[in-house]
């Protein structure tokens, strides 16, 4: 069977694509594919000179490409809400959003919202701005929601009496939680999405991909991947799961992709399966209701 490839990205002509975190890494390269094939992409980012920077990369690449750049800062619900109301005031549709911006292993912290900045930025930020969004998605046949997981789900848990660490932080387990909770979303956002028919979630994962996420490892793990890092995949093939997720007409609603090697740490996406964790039903309505409180969105679904 053919592997999948950039190349079978169906034509994106007429199409918009939020893309948050993509002046770099896995985030560039899912923006600059989008536009190879016809989409405007917005560049979803915190710092604009960066994405500035990105978004100029991509035009000397791609002669004609649409990019546009729209500051988001997910550590703060106050620029969430800037940012949708912005991006809402822009466009009268969004066919794709993909939630794809995240922090990896950081040292004990918290957002601006006084949320373990992890859990703060990987999901409550992205929650909040799939939710402030979806009216524009909604009318759209055809559109998605992507959310960026990865393997560290596998060694989360929601710890719904201490969501934030404030007890006793691990920085690894932090950030299983933060990866654990984008999968739950992902399927809670399907059940509630699948009546409408119009509007899918889908998740992906990139295995083993080179890319600044690594900078917070702590010292032991990063001399170790400083070893094996030769045997990750550059990001452009990181990215293939999350466009394969956005594009491909054969992706259903709930499902989850990442790379076909060796412990899905390398190679070209196919449809995966995460852990038993992330299927349970009763952690994904409690996450949502949580998600909810926490962050004051109310989501115009049933």
């Amino acid at each position: 069977m053919a592997k999948w490839t950039a190349r079978d990205i169906p034509d994106q002509a007429g199409r918009v694509a939020v893309i948050t975190g993509a002046n770099t890494g896995l985030g560039y390269e899912t923006a600059a594919a989008l536009a190879d094939h016809g989409a405007r992409v917005v560049l979803a980012v915190r710092n604009l000179d960066k994405g500035k920077d990105a978004a100029a990369r991509i035009a000397a690449k791609i002669p004609g490409a649409d990019v546009a750049l729209q500051e988001l800062d997910l550590t703060s619900l106050d620029s969430v809400r800037a940012a949708a109301g912005q991006l809402k005031a822009d466009y009268d549709r969004i066919d794709l959003l993909i939630n794809n911006a995240g922090v990896m292993f950081t040292p004990k912290a918290t957002t601006k919202d006084g949320f373990e900045l992890q859990f703060g930025t990987n999901h409550l930020g992205h929650f909040a701005l799939t939710g402030l969004l979806l009216d524009r998605l909604l009318p759209v046949a055809g559109s998605r929601v992507v959310t960026v997981s990865s393997q560290g789900h596998r060694f989360g848990r929601i710890r719904f009496d201490d969501l934030q660490w404030e007890r006793r932080y691990s920085r690894v387990g932090a950030y299983g939680q933060a990866k654990l909770a984008n999968l739950l979303f992902t399927y809670e956002l399907q059940r509630r999405l699948a009546p409408r028919g119009t509007t899918i979630a889908v998740a992906a994962h990139p295995g083993g991909s080179r890319t600044e996420l690594t900078r917070n490892l702590p010292a032991l793990v990063g001399a170790l991947t400083a070893v094996v890092e030769p045997l990750f995949q550059a990001a452009d093939m990181g990215a293939l799961p999350t466009l394969r997720a956005a594009t491909d007409p054969g992706v259903l609603g709930g499902q989850y992709y990442g790379p076909d090697g060796f412990g899905e740490q390398r190679g070209y996406p196919k449809l995966v399966t995460s852990n038993g964790r992330s299927h349970d039903v009763d952690v994904q309505r409690r996450l949502w209701a949580v998600s909810e409180e926490l962050t004051g969105v109310t989501y115009p679904l049933v």
